[in-house]
């Protein structure tokens, strides 16, 4: 399993808009990938609902995994998205 740490870098962390890109780019990834907060469980990183109830805040570490094939690629795009501020 390929997994990758990430700080949360949006001013309002994982809420609305950062969410929904967010989610956008995982499911324009095309493989099952999990999120969790430190001390969490994790979730779907394609589910609203699921990201949001996470809480996470700027300055959050998350964690990002998949057992996909080609997940290594796919995880590091979306650390690169997570540690920008999507509301500067």
């Amino acid at each position: 399993m390929a997994t990758r740490t990430a700080t949360i870098a949006s001013k309002v962390g994982l809420h609305a808009r950062p969410a929904a890109l967010f989610i956008e780019a995982v499911n324009g990834a095309g493989i099952p990938v999990t999120i969790t907060k430190e001390g969490g469980s994790p979730v779907p990183a394609n589910s609203m609902l699921g990201v949001m109830a996470m809480g996470a805040k700027c300055g959050d570490v998350v964690e990002i995994s998949s057992d996909a094939e080609g997940a290594e690629a796919v995880l590091d795009q979306l650390v690169e998205f997570l540690e920008t501020d999507h509301d500067a």
